[in-house]
């Protein structure tokens, strides 16, 4: 941000490394899914992240490259059973992908069912873990407060996930940065702390990196990478 000094001196390509490339729009088209893969192996982005229909035609297109497809799950209000959500993360394992963002039953989380929001994290991670996969657990924290953020938070790690996510793009706000703090504060140095939305130039990928993320979702990945005018809309 302009009159800000980073302590953090990324190059391009290792910043391409922090960045789930994402396209999650619903009125997304084969050739717009397909663009968003050639973009990821141009840039070597960690990842490709897209809607579960999706995750046989990524895995394809990414063929032969480093970056991995990622599949969001319960996306993008999270109020699915938990029956739902892991019949549908191991439809996207079985397909290729090799991550899973999945979304918290949000309205227990607000309600104080603490149980059942374990539960459903829990299963998920089960099903995720026993193909030695990665699971996100997004949080919306646009629709918390700083209590339930930090709960979110704690739930999510003790629900044996690997990552907590702030958002799916597709609420209020993305991602902030005393927000993102407050999550890596929670969650300790060694789990993984994923911000997204709202991140559409360099300066703010390194802003949430110091703050603590250790993955961005980002659909503005190219005009992060080479500093074009960001002409995204959403996540």
């Amino acid at each position: 941000m302009k009159g800000v000094t980073f302590i953090m001196k990324l190059s391009m390509a290792e910043l391409a490394k922090y960045i789930d490339h994402t396209n999650l729009k619903p009125e997304a088209t084969k050739a717009d899914i397909q663009k968003t893969c050639e973009e990821a192996a141009k840039f070597n982005t960690a990842s490709v992240c897209v809607n579960s229909y999706w995750i046989p035609f990524v895995k394809e297109q990414l063929k032969g490259t480093t970056v991995n497809p990622i599949a969001v799950i319960g996306f993008p209000l999270g109020a699915m059973s938990t029956k739902a959500k892991v019949a549908e993360t191991i439809d996207a394992l079985e397909a290729g992908a090799e991550e899973i963002d999945m979304v918290i039953n949000i309205g227990e989380l607000r309600g104080g069912n603490t149980d059942v929001v374990v539960a459903d994290i829990k299963a998920v991670a089960d099903a995720t873990h026993a193909k030695n996969k990665i699971l996100k657990v997004i949080i919306e924290t646009a629709l918390l407060n700083k209590d339930e953020i930090k709960l979110a938070s704690e739930l999510t790690v003790k629900g044996d996930a690997d990552f907590v996510k702030t958002s799916t793009g597709f609420s209020t706000s993305g991602a902030k940065l005393e927000d993102v703090k407050l999550m890596r504060e929670t969650v300790g140095p060694d789990f993984g702390v994923k911000a997204s939305g709202g991140v559409h130039s360099y300066d703010e990928a390194i802003e949430m990196i110091e703050a603590g993320a250790t993955r961005l979702g980002v659909s503005a990945t190219v005009a992060i990478l080479t500093g074009a005018k960001d002409d995204s809309q959403g996540y």
